[in-house]
C-alpha cells in the first residue's frame, strides 16, 4: 500500500519550493565541474563519443565560448569540454607549437574551467600516429595533462557463440604498437600516454549501448583530481551505480534532520515542518542525477510536487494506516519516512535519467514511487535515529 497524498495538501500554501531551487545551486557549487579535453580530427566521432558518455550533443552541451582559432569551450552545470578543432597539418605552424599556445590561453582561464583529463581521439582504422600526432601528445603531457588515446569508430564483431564482442586484428595490433610504441628501427619511442582505450558510440546520433565505454568512463575517473571526481561521477550516465553512491548520504543526512526536526513530536498538522528538510534532499538526489527540474518544471508544478512528496500529507497517510501511532509525529517517524521518501525519490530520478519517464510526467508517476507502508514500516525497524 502507498502512501498517498490527500487533494488539498497538494495546495497547501505552507509548501515553499525556495528549499528546493536553493539546494539545487549549494550542491552544483559543492560538487564542482569536470573538464575534458577532446583533441582529434574532424569525423573521428568526438561528438558521438561525448553523447553516448554524458548524454549530449557536443555542440549543445552549453553556451559555446570561443576562447581562440581552434578550441572551443562548452560548460554545462558540472561538465566543461574543450573541443579542439582539428589542426591543419599544411599550416605555416607545426599543430604542436598551435597546440601549445592554446594551452597557455587555457591556463589563463577560471580555476573552474581547467583541464582535468584529456582524450585524444583517433580514427582506429588509421593504423598508426602520424609525427604531429606524437608531438601533440608530448605537448599535452608536458602541460601536465593525463591523456588517454581514445581509438574510436571500432568495427566490433560479435561471436555468435559466446557473444563477446572482439575488435579487428589491425586494431589489436595497432592498440599493441600504441601500448608499446617503437620507431621505423625498432627503437623504443616516447608517447606519454595513460591507457588506450577501443570505443564505439552506436545507435541514432550517438545514443545507445556502444562498446568500450564502460573502460573509458573508469578510467577518466581514476585519472581525474580529487576534487574532480564527484562532478565527473555525476556528468557521466552510464555508471548509475556511482550515483547511487553519492545518494545514499544525501538520504541518510536529510533522514537525520527530520529526525532532530521531531525530537519533541510534532503534530501531523504541522508536518510541513519537514517538507523544507524533505525537498532539500530531494533537489541534492535531482543535482546527482544531473537532473535540473528547476528548468525542466515550472514553478507551480515543483510547488505541487513539492506538495505530494514531502510533509503533512505523507504525514498523515501514515498516522490513518497505522492508528496506534497516535497524531504526533516522533522522531523516529520523521526519520522513516524522509528516508523512504529519499530512495523513491533516487528511483524515480534514474528512471527519468535514463529516458523511461518523461520529466512532464514526474507529478503523476510520483504515486508509483511513492513509500510504501511496507517500506517506512521497513525503515522504522532497521535504521538508527541519532540521539537527541
Amino acid at each position: 500500500m502507498k502512501l498517498k497524498p490527500g487533494h488539498a495538501d497538494q495546495n497547501d500554501p505552507r509548501i515553499d519550493s525556495r528549499p528546493f531551487f536553493q539546494a539545487t545551486t549549494n550542491a552544483r557549487a559543492r560538487y564542482g565541474r569536470f573538464n575534458l579535453a577532446i583533441v582529434g580530427a574532424t569525423g573521428v566521432g568526438k561528438s558521438s563519443l561525448v553523447n553516448a558518455v554524458f548524454g549530449r550533443d557536443l555542440a549543445k552541451v552549453g553556451k559555446g565560448m570561443p576562447i581562440t582559432t581552434g578550441v572551443n569551450y562548452y560548460s554545462d552545470g558540472v561538465l566543461g569540454i574543450w573541443d579542439f578543432e582539428g589542426f591543419e597539418i599544411g599550416s605555416n605552424r607545426p599543430p604542436s607549437e598551435i597546440l601549445r599556445g592554446h594551452l597557455q590561453a587555457i591556463s589563463r582561464r577560471p580555476a573552474n574551467e581547467q583541464i582535468a583529463v584529456v582524450w585524444y581521439c583517433v580514427l582506429s582504422t588509421a593504423d598508426r600516429l602520424t609525427q604531429s600526432d606524437v608531438d601533440m601528445i608530448r605537448e599535452l603531457a608536458a602541460a601536465g595533462l593525463p591523456v588517454i588515446l581514445v581509438l574510436t569508430k571500432v568495427a566490433w564483431t560479435k561471436n555468435p557463440v559466446t557473444g563477446k564482442y572482439t575488435a579487428p586484428r589491425d586494431t589489436e595490433e595497432f592498440r599493441d604498437w600504441l601500448e608499446n610504441p617503437v620507431d621505423a628501427y625498432g627503437r623504443r619511442l616516447y608517447l606519454p600516454i595513460q591507457h588506450v582505450v577501443l570505443t564505439a558510440a552506436r545507435g541514432k546520433h550517438g545514443k545507445g549501448t556502444g562498446h568500450g565505454l564502460g573502460e573509458l568512463v573508469a578510467q577518466t575517473l581514476a585519472l581525474a583530481p580529487e576534487h574532480g571526481k564527484n562532478a565527473f561521477r555525476i556528468a557521466q550516465r552510464l555508471n548509475l551505480s556511482w550515483k547511487r553512491d553519492l545518494a545514499r548520504p544525501v538520504i541518510t543526512a536529510a533522514a537525520a534532520a527530520a529526525a532532530a526536526a521531531a525530537a519533541i513530536p510534532i503534530p501531523v498538522a504541522d508536518a510541513t515542518a519537514l517538507a523544507p528538510i524533505q525537498m532539500t534532499m530531494m533537489a541534492r538526489i535531482a543535482v546527482i542525477f544531473d537532473l535540473e527540474f528547476k528548468t525542466m518544471l515550472s514553478t507551480s508544478a515543483l510547488a505541487q510536487l513539492g506538495a505530494q512528496v514531502a510533509g503533512r500529507a505523507l504525514a498523515r497517510s501514515f498516522i490513518k494506516l497505522i492508528p496506534v501511532a497516535g497524531t504526533v509525529i516522533n522522531a523516529a517517524v520523521a526519520s522513516a519516512i524522509t528516508a523512504a521518501t529519499g530512495e523513491g525519490w533516487l528511483r524515480l530520478c534514474e528512471q527519468v535519467q535514463a529516458g523511461k519517464i518523461d520529466v512532464g510526467q514526474v507529478g503523476e508517476m510520483w504515486s508509483e514511487f511513492a513509500p510504501s507502508l511496507v517500506s517506512v514500516l521497513t525503515k522504522l525497524a532497521t535504521q538508527k535515529v541519532p540521539k537527541q
